[in-house]
C-alpha cells in the first residue's frame, strides 16, 4: 500500500510504528522500498555520506533535486520526503515556498522537511498553504551545528526542554504533518509524542516516538567516518563490499577474471578473414 501523509497520521492514531530510512539514489531506493519501509528521506546528510563534506551546510537545492528525483523513480510505496537545505527557507517565506515547490516539481518529492521551531512557523504555514506537506525537525538540527557548538544532545535543561515542547506544539499548529526529533532525551521525546497529535519520528530520541529513522550507510556500516551513539549496525555491509573489491583487484591482477564464461565469442573464419585483410 502506498504510504502518504494520511497513512502516517493513521498509524499514529492506531499506535502502529513507522519506519524510515535515508536514500540518495535509484537502486538503494528500490531496495528500501522492497523491504517495506514506510518512508524514505532524501536527507541533506548526503553532504556527509555521498559528497564527502564535513557538514550539511554546503548542500544545494540542485543537489537535493538531483538525488531526490532519482529516489522518487525507485520508490513506489514509500513516502518520499526531501530535505530543504541550508538557506533555502531561512531567508524568507517567499524563498521557502519557491524552493519547496522546486523540490516537489523537479525533485518529485511527496513532502519536504525543514529544521527549526517557532522561528520557521511562518514558512511551514506558507508551504502547507501551497499544498506541500511539511515534516518539521527539532532537537539537534545539523544546519545549526555552528550555533550549537557541535553535535550535542538537545533539550536536557528545563528551559531547553520547555522550548522544544513549545516548538513541537507550534510547528503542529503551523501545519506540519510530522516531526523529526533528533538527539533528544528519551523521556522528553516521549512527552512530546504524547502531547502532539502528529507523528514523531525519532533518531536518537528513544523508542517511544511514533517512528524511527536512520541514515542507511550508518545502519549498514558503509559510512564509518563517525558513528553516533544512537546508531545500531544491522549488517556490516561495508566490510563485505571492501572484501569483494579486494577479491576483484586480486583476480584482475592474476588474470583469473574475466574467465571464459565472461567472454563473448567471434567465429574463427571471421577473425581469419579479418587478419588476412590486415596482412594484405
Amino acid at each position: 500500500m502506498k504510504n502518504t501523509v494520511t497513512t502516517f497520521q493513521q498509524a499514529k492514531e492506531k499506535g502502529e510504528k513507522l519506519s524510515m530510512l535515508t536514500a540518495y539514489d535509484y537502486s538503494t531506493a528500490k531496495l528500501v522500498d522492497r523491504a517495506g519501509i514506510n518512508g524514505i528521506l532524501v536527507g541533506d546528510s548526503l553532504g556527509n555520506v555521498i559528497l564527502g563534506y564535513e557538514d550539511t551546510l554546503s548542500v544545494t537545492v540542485e543537489d537535493m533535486i538531483h538525488h531526490g528525483a532519482a529516489v522518487a523513480r525507485g520508490a513506489k510505496n514509500a513516502l518520499v520526503v526531501i530535505d530543504m537545505p541550508f538557506l533555502s527557507y531561512q531567508t524568507s517565506v517567499y524563498d521557502a515556498v519557491t524552493n519547496a515547490g522546486r523540490l516537489m516539481k523537479e525533485g518529485r518529492a511527496q513532502a519536504v522537511k525543514l529544521e527549526g521551531g517557532e522561528e520557521v512557523c511562518p514558512q511551514i504555514k506558507a508551504i502547507t498553504d501551497a499544498g506541500i506537506p511539511v515534516m518539521a525537525h527539532l532537537g539537534l538540527t545539523p544546519q545549526s551545528i555552528n550555533a550549537f557548538g557541535g553535535f550535542k544532545v538537545q533539550g536536557k535543561s528545563e528551559q531547553a526542554a520547555k522550548k522544544l515542547l513549545s516548538d513541537a506544539k507550534k510547528v503542529e499548529e503551523a501545519g506540519a504533518f510530522a516531526i523529526t526529533l533528533e538527539c533528544v532525551p528519551a523521556k522528553l521525546a516521549k512527552l512530546v509524542t504524547e502531547t502532539v497529535g502528529i507523528p514523531t519520528i525519532g533518531i536518537g530520541a528513544g523508542n517511544a516516538c511514533d517512528g524511527q529513522i536512520l541514515v542507511y550507510q550508518d545502519l549498514l556500516g558503509v559510512f564509518t567516518d563517525f558513528t553516533p551513539k544512537f546508531v545500531k549496525r544491522f549488517a556490516n555491509v561495508g566490510e563485505v563490499m571492501t572484501e569483494a573489491f579486494r577479491q576483484y583487484d586480486k583476480e584482475v591482477k592474476e588474470q583469473s577474471f574475466p574467465a571464459k564464461e565472461h567472454e563473448y565469442t567471434i567465429a574463427d573464419e571471421v577473425l581469419e578473414r579479418l587478419c588476412g585483410s590486415i596482412i594484405e
